[in-house]
């Protein structure tokens, strides 16, 4: 195995992050921009429309921080369970797998109660909520307390055996205590730097830390939103900082090794940082836009007589339904025989509520007139 680099934390001065504010001050003024609009927009949009979005963007949240992880879980048993839990009525509500409640509870407590203070009784009320069996997988791992790193010290390796690359080596489990108090300390004073740098800041500090078996990038993401919840003082969320990560994946892991085993200037990773986020804030415009098409199709078509199973089917539509709609899913989903299923079909193409698609192959395939949402 390679010979183990000189990581961050063992530099003099750790944790004390140094950075040149001049290099990104224009790229936080733009965050800060984005966030105020966004935030504004949101307040005018109603009570009703301000819930559907943070639904949205919760949803998304979870399901790609997950992701990121290669974790794949289920996008409606996700969306039913944060709108249970935050009082919201959905159509097609689901119930949600064990694992699922318990990834929606800690991303639920670190949004909603985003102004409480950071203990290392939450934490482990977070780690506990995401391993409920005490298992990761098939193996046995450490819950609720700091990692014991009895398998030896806790690395992220690639390569073949005999030819491992070390991409990062966690600091020794002995000091991981001393660690997450200090972490811990500072994430609880009030704010030195602007409270969207102090998210950077957090998460890049406590993913190097590694403080726990596993979750940790999970917990990491989960801290992250809660910063910059602070930052938009609100505790609804309206953009997706997991989401945009997914899709820079690549850069992220590049971008975090390289900072790992650099010095304590980490002017670099906060660039990074600002420039995901902006691109997070800009990508919540089309979550934004199938939540508005939502509200005013049924400002629009509300009035028109409608069955149980057509308002359901449309708000399953509406909501992102995954494949192509036929007769025979409208059967399955509604409940209903298939000629019932076509009786309803029919009935919405003639409203020019759906249409069918131009290109439908061997079966009829239909979609709402005028979602344009890919």
């Amino acid at each position: 195995m390679q010979r183990m680099n000189t990581f961050i934390y063992q530099k003099e001065g750790w944790p004390h992050f140094e950075w040149n504010s001049e290099a990104f001050i224009g790229l936080l003024s733009e965050v800060r921009n984005l966030q105020g609009r966004l935030i504004g927009r949101m307040e005018s949009m109603g009570f009703n429309l301000r819930n559907e979005a943070s639904l949205e963007t919760l949803t998304l949240d979870v399901l790609k921080s997950s992701e990121i992880e290669g974790e794949y879980l289920d996008s409606q048993q996700v969306r039913s369970s944060i709108a249970r839990k935050l009082g919201l009525e959905i159509a097609g509500s689901v119930e949600s797998d064990r694992n699922i409640e318990g990834v929606v509870d800690m991303m639920l407590d670190a949004t909603q109660n985003c102004f409480e203070p950071l203990t290392t009784e939450r934490l482990f009320d977070w780690h506990s909520a995401l391993f409920p069996s005490g298992r990761s997988g098939m193996h046995k791992i450490t819950v609720a307390n700091w990692r014991q790193d009895d398998a030896g010290p806790m690395q992220v390796v690639s390569g073949a055996m005999g030819k491992e690359k070390v991409h990062f080596q966690a600091p020794d489990s002995s000091t991981v205590d001393q660690e997450m108090n200090l972490f811990l300390d500072w994430f609880n004073k009030k704010e030195e730097v602007d409270l969207v740098i102090k998210a950077a800041l957090a998460h890049l500090w406590f993913v190097t830390v590694h403080p726990f078996d596993d979750g940790n990038g999970r917990i990491t993401r989960a801290l992250t939103d809660l910063l910059l919840a602070r930052s938009d003082k609100s505790t609804q969320r309206f953009y997706s900082m997991s989401a945009q990560i997914r899709i820079e994946r690549k850069m992220y892991y590049e971008i975090l090794e390289q900072t790992q085993k650099g010095n304590l200037d980490v002017t670099d990773w906060i660039k990074w940082f600002l420039n995901c986020l902006i691109s997070a804030l800009n990508e919540t415009e089309r979550s934004l836009s199938k939540v508005l098409f939502k509200s005013s199709f049924w400002n629009e078509n509300g009035n028109l007589v409608m069955n149980e199973r057509q308002k359901k089917l449309l708000n399953k539509l509406m909501d992102g339904f995954e494949g192509k709609l036929t007769s025979s899913k409208w059967a399955k989903i509604a409940k209903c025989s298939k000629d019932s299923a076509i009786r309803d079909i029919n009935d919405l193409i003639e409203k020019n509520i759906l249409r069918k698609e131009s290109e439908s192959g061997r079966s009829t395939n239909y979609e709402l007139v005028g979602l344009g949402l890919s």
